[in-house]
């Protein structure tokens, strides 16, 4: 066999800040092939109809779902130790294994490779079971179906390599998915992995970070950048890898402040040989790969985070009861109150967006990106709020541990883990503020394709005469219809006020309002800032957050009307609807306002003088108690150094 070649380039590539936007937007999805509720809501057009009313699953995908679900409870209230799990720092071999025989590995895989073929409202319903018996778990199965090897294989794979890998996925291997590197994050132009060919194979080098399940996989979803050559473009490609390769190592295994059974890693590529054949899809399509996964990968994490606020209320309601202070229960204490109502409300309102934006995935009619993305940042940060709240209500207990609890004799109630373990879902598959300028792109995408040549400082004066005039044409049709509409009538949307039933029709009614009026503050913007309108992040991650809470109260309306329709707890329904839609109007309301009136200006200049020294004083008096060593680890290629801590499981 010959000498595998040389990487071409062992340092990182340097790219500017345009070069590394440049490579972010040929990866995204170019085209609106289908209609999308969110990104007509960010456009100021309130398209009820493509919501309501809400779309159901077919009955053979009910049965099959709950009859999985059956199974699965029961394995985890007789199977799963959460405990022992964050005592260890590790998920027992034998828990994992009976995951396999369960079939938990191959609920989103078709049944002809050997899957369960659950629909991705009841692989989300899946999840949030498991993730309340042991969070790791959640993230253990999610990143083994919604990113790693099932998904890209599913939508870009080749038929051979479906046959090759599915079934293997489906009940015995593990998979990974590993794009971030030690010095690259949410900025993969810089990505320093290489895949090189020689013949039939490409060879890999480089070092991957926090590789999730990447300590146990049998199988890795790798994202290296081949050079371009005679035969091939070249770019960041996407590869279905052996673990147990020859030149693989696990170099460490990492920790964190929560998910302590988390095996996530640090692995090493010294030339490992890929054939050709486990490339998924062209050269230099790996980022479309993996972004076009996440659409509907991303719905695993507020699928957890559903499963967090079930938790949440009810050891919130359980313990309010039982726990007297001044004379009577804290729960009907209004300080403590408020906070158990909190809980409620944005419950049902996730699990709302997030059962709404699964059976839309499923039945493929709109295009959910935004969605998908709306429902992961919404569903973090509010799951979040809510974990603090439980420890808030549960006061000195809510701050010590299970463990500690059950020792002297009491009920051991993990909300302090809790906390700890969802406090990652703000960072993991795009952190907040990624997720702030990724679904704003989204939304100004009708902006940027009509006008976007007009704020391009490279674009000619005749690029930008042609794009006044298509603009012109645009928003001579769409700003006249951003100054009235159904929202301003007393009667619209008379469905969501039945007899005998709140009324949630002004709620809507609100939501058609502020709709239009975030459109014209985007479009006010846009005409103010123009080219600089990206680097106004705080002004962009508003206008995403008043959107995710119209689109929370949609569907917290439409889940209510569905839910009376159907006779299912319908007057409750439609009283933690209301509730959550009040709760949200003033959170809204304050967005708007910190549109125009904030400390972003000034917020620039401290943090500038924070770089520059400048406040250094205030630094004083204290000691700081971290290590030595870089800020950010070397990761030059070449051969590993350190024993390899990757562990086979079955």
């Amino acid at each position: 066999m010959p000498a595998p070649p040389t990487p071409s380039s062992p340092s990182r590539p340097t790219v500017s800040e345009r070069e590394a936007r440049q490579v972010a937007e040929a990866a995204r999805e170019q085209d609106w092939r289908k209609p999308s509720f969110a990104k007509e809501l960010f456009l100021g057009r309130f398209r009820l109809d493509l919501i309501h009313p809400h779309p159901l699953p077919a009955d053979e995908d009910v049965q099959r779902g709950e009859e999985f679900l059956a199974k699965l409870r029961d394995f985890c209230e007789t199977k799963i130790d959460g405990a022992v799990i964050e005592r260890d720092a590790r998920i027992p071999d034998d828990v994992i294994t009976g995951l396999k025989e369960l079939g938990a590995f191959g609920m989103k895989i078709d049944t002809k490779y050997g899957g369960l073929g659950l629909t991705q409202v009841y692989y989300n319903k899946a999840l949030a079971l498991v993730g309340s018996a042991n969070p790791a778990i959640g993230a253990l199965l999610s990143a083994h179906q919604s990113i790693g090897v099932p998904q890209p294989l599913k939508m870009f794979g080749t038929q051979e390599q479906k046959d090759t890998f599915l079934p293997r996925c489906a009940r015995t291997d593990i998979s990974a998915f590993l794009l971030t590197e030690p010095d690259v994050g949410s900025d993969p132009a810089r990505l320093a992995t290489t895949a090189v060919r020689d013949g039939d194979d490409y060879v890999l080098d480089g070092v991957k970070l926090w590789t999730t399940n990447g300590v146990v996989a049998d199988l890795l979803v790798v994202m290296a950048r081949v050079p371009k050559s005679e035969n091939g473009r070249g770019g960041i490609t996407a590869f279905v890898v052996e673990a147990a390769s020859e030149g693989i190592t696990v170099e460490n295994r990492n920790a964190f402040m929560g998910l302590r059974g988390l095996e996530n890693g640090v692995t090493r590529f010294h030339r490992v040989r890929v054939p050709a054949a486990h490339r998924i899809g062209p050269e230099g399509a790996g980022l479309k790969i993996a972004l076009t996964t996440l659409n509907t990968g991303r719905l695993s994490l507020p699928a957890m985070c559903v499963g967090a606020g079930k938790w949440c209320l009810k050891i919130a309601r359980e313990w309010s009861a039982v726990r007297e202070q001044w004379g009577k229960p804290v729960a009907l204490h209004e300080a403590v109150g408020s906070k158990i109502s909190f809980i409620a409300a944005t419950t049902f309102a996730l699990e709302a967006v997030l059962d709404l934006s699964s059976q839309m995935a499923d039945e493929d009619r709109n295009d959910i990106r935004i969605e998908a993305a709306l429902a992961k940042l919404y569903g973090s940060e509010m799951a979040c709020l809510m974990a603090d709240e439980l420890v808030q209500i549960r006061g000195g207990r809510g701050f010590e541990t299970a463990a500690s609890l059950e020792a002297r004799g009491e009920r051991a109630v993990p909300a302090e883990q809790l906390l700890r373990d969802l406090r990652i879902n703000r960072i993991f598959e795009g952190s907040t503020e990624i997720m702030h300028l990724l679904i704003a792109r989204e939304a100004v995408d009708a902006h940027l394709s009509v006008a976007g040549d007009l704020i391009d400082p490279d674009k000619t004066l005749s690029d930008k005469a042609r794009a006044g005039a298509q603009a012109g044409v645009f928003y001579a049709k769409w700003l006249p219809k951003l100054v009235a509409g159904p929202g301003q009538l007393p009667r619209s949307y008379a469905d969501f006020h039945p007899a005998d039933h709140r009324d949630l029709s002004g709620h809507l009614r609100y939501v058609e309002r502020s709709a239009r009026k975030l459109a014209r503050s985007t479009f006010y913007a846009m005409s103010r800032w123009q080219g600089r309108m990206e680097t106004k992040q705080g002004f962009l991650g508003r206008i995403v957050d008043i959107g995710a809470e119209l689109f929370a109260m949609s569907a917290a309306c439409v889940r209510a009307e569905h839910l009376r329709a159907g006779g299912d707890h319908g007057r409750e329904a439609y009283q933690l609807a209301d509730a959550f839609c009040r709760q949200s109007r003033i959170r809204v309301e304050e967005l708007f306002g910190r549109l125009w009136t904030n400390t972003d200006d000034l917020d620039r200049k401290v943090v500038k003088g924070v770089l520059g020294g400048a406040y250094e004083w205030l630094e004083q008096g204290v000691v700081d108690p971290s290590g030595e060593g870089p800020w950010i680890a070397e990761a030059t290629p070449g051969e590993s150094r350190r024993q390899n801590l990757r562990r086979a499981i079955g």
